[in-house]
């Protein structure tokens, strides 16, 4: 994979020749589900330790806060591929709805001042 920065449709197709040529196939939706979930444990980990209250345990030195996103981040972009989502369009239509719904609502939020 090429270091350059990534598109999220250049992503999804990386990640797909990977699984093609060294992963060998996909894991059914549900595994990958339990495997994203696992990830995302995983980075809950290091943000509460490095942001939250709890310390580190010595099986958490050396994780890679960013590492840890992009597992996250290749589950995810599998679930999508495997079910035919195209991030760049579901990203778009998700700001577009987020804009909509709260175009005033953050401004008015007496809490984010």
């Amino acid at each position: 994979m090429n270091e350059e920065s990534l598109t999220l449709q250049a992503a999804q197709e990386q990640v797909d020749q990977w699984i093609q040529t060294i992963g060998v196939r996909y894991f059914s939706e549900l595994t990958n589900l339990a495997q994203l979930v696992e990830e995302v444990g995983e980075l809950a980990r290091i943000i509460s330790r490095t942001y939250g209250e709890q310390s580190f345990k010595e099986s958490d030195q050396g994780r890679d806060l960013g590492d840890e996103m992009a597992d996250v981040l290749f589950v995810l972009i599998c679930l999508a591929n495997q079910t035919g989502v195209d991030l760049s369009a579901a990203l778009q239509k998700n700001l577009a709805k987020k804009t909509r719904r709260d175009a005033e609502r953050h401004q008015n939020n007496a809490k984010l001042r």
